[in-house]
């Protein structure tokens, strides 16, 4: 026995609950990140527990998960209640090795960004945060990162004349 009348929520009404754009949940809807029932003349209707499942989505988005990756993890928990503790358990192991990553690449940005504003050099072309060792300098005169190949391999290496 599905969810009575009352217990569902138009799209504006899970709009202003959530703070989403209704264009938003569209969009998580299409995803599979949320899901409605259809009115006999075709509007949307969302089981109240789709708010949990809302913030679930922002709450992932905040720690820097994309958006399938909150799907993938929604797909672990049950759609028409709240969660039990070994159901979020589940779902916390699975993020800890991302927040992991996050944490350590911001660790290292974070110790960088430190030494560039101690230098106080604010230039482009000796910045050792976004030109390392001046490669691009190396590559001659110009805009090198915008005139490379693969700007993010071994540093700027012009284009042939005929590309």
């Amino acid at each position: 026995m599905g969810p009575n009348r009352h217990d569902l929520l138009t799209i504006g009404q899970l709009a202003e609950r959530s703070g989403l754009a209704t264009s938003a949940l569209r969009y998580y809807e299409k995803l599979g990140l949320i899901h409605a029932e259809r009115t006999a003349g075709g509007q949307r209707r969302y089981p109240r527990a789709t708010l949990r499942r809302v913030a679930f989505v922002r709450a992932a988005q905040r720690v820097g998960l994309s958006l399938e990756e909150a799907r993938t993890a929604l797909d672990r928990l049950p759609e028409d209640r709240a969660p039990s503790a070994t159901d979020w358990s589940g779902v916390a192991r699975s993020w800890q090795t991302r927040i992991d990553q996050q944490i350590a690449e911001l660790e290292r940005l974070k110790a960088k960004l430190t030494g560039c504003i101690g230098c106080g050099c604010l230039s482009i072309s000796r910045c050792a945060l976004y030109n390392a060792g001046d490669r691009a300098g190396a590559a001659g005169p110009g805009a090198r990162y915008l005139l490379t190949r693969d700007p993010g391999g071994g540093g700027p290496e012009p284009r042939p004349a005929d590309a």
